[in-house]
């Protein structure tokens, strides 16, 4: 990693104090890390306050999909053309802040790249150059405490800031956007689910592979299959019906990730994910910076009106009953081997798609929230559960019981 001068700086950072439920964001690794009594999504969330700081408005539930995705001004499908090399779909969140930084809207940008010993681990970095947005393309899995760079930012005298961040670190930044004293913010959000730690998603490669090392990129696609590529060129496809997931550790994705209520990290400007993409990307632009950004981009982005197809009502309950079943400790109900082949053909052409996929995968983790919450964590849960959640389960039968909700 280039040192300070570079276009990549990756400074120390203190280390994360002890906390409960926890993704490290890296607000405990600042200088106050009391703070994160305030501004932790896993704590006591307020979407709508924090919405209408963000957006001018809170979601809007009688506006088509905002009860699923937050507010937001318009939604497309779309990709970079070209796309970028090394990019996890086609680049559209990096090229975003390179543009950023060759137009000098901002100083710098805050974000993940690889660590050099390992392509999976995040590193938190400090991008100063548009050209250093290369080395941070693709994904990463496992926790990074991306808001401990915000104080090593202010020291180096950057007060325009650009941040790619997922939804828990999104929400604490926002809760303490007015105390940092920058003259610009922009907030680039990708969605985000399930992550783990870097050791145990290594765990999961080499369920899928005899030789992990070789995997050089995996991506679960909206067409209910996991891609990999691997360092010789190839790639093949798995369908989801066929990942070992009953191998898994119960607890191999932490309670935070399996009871978050904020997918598409709807606290960002423009959130730019996969799960309405149908094979290319999915924007959700929020706001006036999030359509300043859009612009910067110009010709290079392609886009079109996001599809929608199938239903997702018989998913969503077949999701919430092996939910059920786990969330109270009894072993998963699981499809007959000669079956999976079948279903596994038959989901990417009649299952839900698009727009329908992606209200259903919001819905699953608004199930998965109640349930897992429930119980685990039963006394949290008036606390950490947004009312537009309790709409989202409303449908499958799932209703707060005394204590639960929030007056």
């Amino acid at each position: 990693m280039d040192d300070q001068d570079g276009a990549v700086w990756a400074p120390p950072l203190r280390e994360a104090a002890p906390r409960g439920l926890c993704t490290d964001c890296g607000v405990s690794r600042t200088a106050d890390p009391k703070a994160c009594g305030r501004a932790c999504q896993f704590i006591q969330p307020d979407y709508p306050a924090l919405e209408t700081a963000v957006h001018g408005r809170a979601r809007d539930p009688a506006r088509p999909d905002e009860l699923h995705f937050g507010p937001f001004r318009r939604m497309v499908r779309a990709s970079l053309v070209p796309a970028r090399e090394g990019a996890q779909w086609t680049g559209i969140a990096t090229r975003l802040a390179e543009r950023l930084l060759e137009t000098g809207a901002v100083d710098a940008v805050l974000t993940m790249a690889p660590d050099p010993a390992d392509r999976w681990r995040p590193v938190p970095v400090l991008v100063t150059k548009p050209e250093g947005m290369a080395q941070v393309r693709g994904m990463r899995m496992g926790y990074a405490p991306l808001l401990a760079l915000l104080e090593p930012a202010r020291d180096a005298g950057h007060k325009r800031l650009a941040i790619i961040g997922i939804p828990c670190q999104i929400h604490a930044l926002r809760v303490m956007e007015r105390e940092l004293g920058l003259e610009r913010l922009y907030v680039i959000g990708t969605p985000c689910s399930d992550n783990t730690t870097t050791e145990r998603f290594h765990d999961f490669l080499a369920l899928l592979e005899d030789d992990p090392s070789s995997i050089t990129y995996l991506e679960f696609r909206a067409d209910y299959r996991v891609e990999l590529r691997y360092a010789d060129g190839r790639s093949r496809t798995i369908p989801f019906l066929q990942l070992p997931i009953s191998k898994l550790p119960p607890d191999f994705f932490p309670l935070t990730c399996r009871t978050c209520v904020d997918y598409t990290n709807v606290l960002a400007d423009i959130t730019v994910g996969y799960m309405g993409g149908q094979g290319e990307q999915w924007l959700l632009v929020r706001n006036a910076r999030g359509e300043e950004l859009v612009a910067l981009l110009g010709d290079e982005l392609r886009t079109a009106t996001p599809g929608s197809a199938g239903k997702r009502a018989g998913a969503v309950k077949g999701f919430l009953a092996n939910t059920e079943r786990s969330a109270g400790g009894l072993p998963l109900r699981r499809m007959p081997g000669w079956l999976r082949p079948i279903v596994g053909w038959l989901m990417p052409r009649i299952g839900p798609r698009g727009l329908e996929f992606a209200r259903a995968r919001v819905e699953m983790k608004a199930v998965e929230t109640v349930l897992h919450l429930r119980r685990e964590e039963a006394r949290s849960m008036k606390h950490m559960i947004p009312a537009h959640v309790w709409a989202l389960v409303a449908p499958y039968g799932l209703a707060p019981k005394d204590g639960e909700r929030r007056d």
